[in-house]
């Protein structure tokens, strides 16, 4: 499980590392971001939790790391980031670089199952399993029993699913402006569509937020942030009232913080401008035993 180191920066006191690494589950080397938090670098002894962060479609690990300002709350709580990517690239895969919500950039962290796509269409169990492994496995100061999930858009709608397909997995969840009801909006149907097949929609319910949260079990603790300046929400590509609906017909809606935003939009402005919000709600159950 060999990392390749390509950029150490210095940030807020830690380091942001730019890794690559050959993936046997997408079947192409995999590049991530990974922020060590000052608490990690100045003592290799001392464990640190880790949040996963799945970025939204068309970016890379680069993007939140470099424009989402979430270092910045991480230094202080003491933090790792985990920046991944967000599909497969260079498959040659015939359509895959045809569009922008689907294909390169746009793996909505699922395993595909319609071919040609499960040739490396993989990012769900890339980010539930061969990404930590490779990760924990290499930086000795991560404490995988201390693992939070939080994402933007395609990200949100990752995190949202991760957490409620694997309960005790994640010690806390939140996001920005998930796709939190993908099939009934037009990008996760397009995405479902390709990498499931048109006929398959009991698959398409098992990562689908609003279908996920019929059936949760006991407490649930998630923020989410929705812009009311978003014009994604606007054109009903988020449905997140679906979401919060669904729950509360689950009975399992108290403890859901969604919070509309005034005017803010579905760019990292937004994200910058409320990370140490979501980085304080990880740290509330990362530093705390979790939930």
């Amino acid at each position: 499980m060999s990392i390749t180191t390509k950029a150490t920066i210095a940030n807020f006191g830690g380091r942001l590392l730019k890794l690559s690494h050959p993936s046997k589950v997408t079947n192409c080397e995999m590049n991530f971001n990974l922020y060590l938090p000052p608490q990690a670098t100045s003592d290799p002894l001392h464990k640190v939790p880790v949040l996963i962060w799945l970025s939204g479609l068309t970016c890379t690990g680069d993007n939140c790391s470099e424009k989402g300002f979430f270092q910045h709350g991480a230094s202080e709580k003491g933090i790792a980031i985990l920046y991944p990517d967000t599909s497969p690239r260079g498959l040659k895969i015939q359509g895959e670089d045809d569009s922008w919500d689907f294909g390169t950039g746009a793996g909505f962290y699922i395993d595909a199952t319609k071919e040609p796509w499960t040739k490396g269409y993989n990012m769900y169990s890339y980010i539930t399993k061969e990404l930590p492994e490779v990760v924990f496995s290499n930086f000795k100061q991560l404490d995988s029993e201390r693992v939070s999930i939080s994402g933007h858009s395609m990200g949100g709608h990752g995190a949202l699913t991760l957490f409620l397909r694997n309960p005790g997995k994640y010690k806390s969840c939140s996001a920005f402006a998930p796709i939190a009801n993908p099939i009934n909006c037009p990008w996760g149907q397009k995405a479902f569509k390709g990498y499931f097949g048109e006929d398959n929609t009991e698959k398409w319910k098992e990562h689908d937020a609003t279908e996920l949260v019929k059936k949760w079990k006991g407490p649930l603790n998630l923020l989410i942030d929705v812009g009311t300046g978003d014009n994604f929400y606007k054109q009903g590509q988020l449905l997140p009232e679906n979401f919060v609906k669904a729950a509360k017909e689950a009975g399992v809606d108290k403890d859901i913080m969604l919070r509309f935003q005034p005017d803010y939009d579905h760019s990292y402005f937004t994200m910058s401008s409320f990370a140490d919000d979501h980085i304080t709600y990880a740290a509330r159950y990362l530093l705390a035993g979790g939930i």
